[in-house]
């Protein structure tokens, strides 16, 4: 069972900004436009996806991925700890230096879905919370350039968060990162 026609990339970007909406309304906007898609088209996308992810009996994360982008435009296999896992990527046009990967475990089992940025795009340079600009990092860029970052708990599905502290005043910040992408810096 493939998704319907009407449903492809164009429509699972849509399902990314519907999530990413809740912290930065403007810029998903602005975004929406750039898809030449309407807030019902916006919804409606959304409404479909999360049908698609609850239907019972309905196909696994990544079949479903793969019948809504097509196949990755790379594979990679990775190593983390002592586990191996194939990171499979695809472009995102909205965002054409950064790449939805899906990480996926021996068996097909998917454990990471989220946006990183694609092999050789130029990483942001990240020196001080001021760089940490909506959409201008993931979680793994900012991560490294703020570490110790300390993972947290993100307040919704498709969320995560990092403790971070600031460099050279020490002060407590929480980043909060929407789909692998940075949304917000709250006093931590």
């Amino acid at each position: 069972m493939t998704a319907p026609a009407s449903f492809g990339p164009r429509e699972f970007q849509l399902v990314l900004l519907r999530r990413m909406a809740d912290h930065q309304p403007g810029l998903v906007e602005d975004a929406r436009h750039e898809l030449s898609a309407s807030l019902a088209e916006m919804r409606e996308a959304n409404r479909r996806w999360q049908a698609m992810v609850r239907a019972p009996g309905g196909r696994g994360t990544l079949r479903r991925y793969r019948s809504v982008l097509g196949e990755p435009a790379s594979s990679v296999r990775r190593t983390i700890g002592d586990l191996e896992c194939d990171a499979l990527q695809w472009p995102v046009p909205l965002w054409p230096d950064l790449r939805f990967e899906v990480m996926v475990a021996p068996g097909g089992a998917v454990w990471n879905e989220w946006l990183v940025r694609a092999p050789g795009a130029p990483v942001p340079e990240l020196r001080t919370v001021e760089d940490l600009r909506p959409w201008s990092g993931t979680v793994d860029e900012v991560a490294r350039a703020f570490a110790p970052a300390r993972p947290m708990e993100g307040g919704a599905p498709a969320r995560w968060a990092l403790a971070i502290t600031g460099p050279g005043t020490g002060e407590p910040y929480v980043a909060e990162f929407t789909w692998g992408l940075f949304q917000r810096l709250l006093p931590g």
